[in-house]
């Protein structure tokens, strides 16, 4: 049957340690630092539920809930009743009374889930993340793919993931609960519609605005709870967690304690980042106490030590992890920064002066252009000074002229001939 308990409101406490402790920090953390989960999220009679949907709940294959399915104000359950279909080990309601106040239920535990001051915000991808109790805060929460993550605490310890619009949980991915803790004390409140992958392994309750979505062959250690819209399911299997602490049980104080080493050294003008971890209940927060190099600060929330230190030379730094339970942790190390790497200037390649070729002269051939100079001295020349010579190129080509000249001489050698044989006929004409 289901459980008929009356709704308790969500707990929320302020203990006047923690108050104190959040007054000495600083108001830019007070309202995260306050807030303690007094117990899990309150689901009145939707805690016996292992799958509750709002408008149709489907299923394909052997699907078996381990809890009781409700649907309202919906009126089409499909795919239960038996190989193959689905099973149920408890109660089916289907648009009747326990149905409706079991929605009505999950509306309450829905808004108390969104309305609690998150301890981290902007959160996005979970994969490769190891949490620690607390409230946290994303726009589109996702699990990669084969991914996991790790949520590490104790028995009353208790999880909120606030996603704003959806919840995505990759195929293959796990969730893992160490500590003690376990799928009760695990909230997801989802401010649209959520999916759950393939062969994923999911723990915790899923508090939908809209829809619900296991697909093929996912495994879920809690619930499935979908306030206006379809769950659908395929060949799954859903436990809802039972045995789990009542609403209101509150968390005990645990001193927090550092889990880290010593962080890596940086260098000057390189970004750089490092991680301090801790334990501890409620979730602490860090303080560097302004011991940090010149460039470099730590998040209060997540202990991540980043930016870009400027100065060389080594720094002791000591880290306070509180959480309003004494006592406080503290961790002293020297955080070595080394001088920038020198690089190099390149040296310049000398841009080579482009070569003149010097003229060569042609032995007997005067240079184009020049004019003769007498004396001048040639090599290959016949003129005058330490050795042979010729008159310098006077800028004509010498072939026509040699051989005008040529000519000329011919017709004065010619001529010449003539003339004398003219006179030896003469001559022999006298003494005849």
């Amino acid at each position: 049957m289901a459980s008929t308990h009356p709704i308790r409101p969500f707990a929320i406490v302020t203990t006047g340690i923690g108050l104190a402790a959040v007054l000495a920090l600083g108001s830019a953390s007070s309202a995260t630092a306050a807030t303690v989960i007094d117990g899990p999220v309150n689901l009145g009679t939707a805690s016996s539920y292992g799958v509750l949907g709002a408008s149709t709940v489907t299923n394909t294959g052997p699907t078996v809930v381990n809890g009781d399915l409700g649907l309202s104000p919906g009126t089409s359950i499909t795919g239960f009743g038996g190989a193959p279909n689905g099973a149920v080990n408890g109660e089916t309601h289907q648009t009747d009374a326990p149905a409706t106040q079991a929605q009505i239920d999950t509306t309450t535990a829905y808004n108390t889930a969104a309305s609690l001051t998150p301890n981290q915000t902007g959160l996005g991808e979970l994969n490769g993340l190891s949490l620690t109790p607390g409230v946290y805060r994303g726009g589109e929460l996702a699990l990669a793919n084969n991914g996991a993550l790790t949520l590490a605490g104790t028995a009353d310890s208790v999880w909120v993931f606030q996603a704003a619009s959806t919840l995505t949980i990759g195929s293959a991915s796990r969730i893992t609960i160490t500590g003690g803790a376990n799928a009760c004390n695990v909230f997801w409140q989802v401010g649209s519609s959520a999916t759950i992958g393939t062969r994923a392994q999911f723990q915790g309750t899923v508090l939908a605005d809209q829809s619900v979505t296991a697909t093929t062959g996912a495994t879920i250690a809690g619930r499935l709870l979908a306030r206006n819209a379809a769950v659908t399911l395929d060949t799954n299997r859903i436990t809802a967690p039972t045995g789990c602490a009542a609403a209101g049980t509150p968390q005990p104080s645990v001193a927090p304690t550092i889990t880290s080493g010593t962080p890596e050294g940086a260098t000057a003008g390189t970004p750089y980042s490092s991680t301090v971890t801790a334990t501890g209940l409620p979730r602490p927060t860090y303080s560097d106490n302004g011991t940090l190099p010149a460039g470099l600060s730590i998040d209060t929330l997540t202990g991540v030590i980043s930016g870009t230190p400027t100065t060389p030379g080594t720094t002791t730094v000591t880290i306070t992890v509180s959480n309003g339970t004494g006592p406080d942790a503290t961790q002293t190390f020297p955080l070595p920064v080394a001088p920038a790497a020198v690089v190099p200037t390149p040296t310049p390649t000398a841009t080579p002066t482009p070569t003149v070729p010097t003229a060569v002269p042609t032995v007997g051939v005067p240079t184009p252009g020049a004019s003769a100079t007498p004396g001048a001295v040639v090599p290959g020349g016949t003129g005058g000074g330490n050795g042979p010579s010729e008159l310098a190129f006077t800028g004509a080509d010498p072939f026509p002229g040699l051989l005008a000249a040529g000519g000329m001489a011919a017709v004065g050698a010619f001529l010449l001939v003539l003339r004398h044989r003219r006179r030896a006929v003469a001559a022999r004409r006298l003494v005849g």
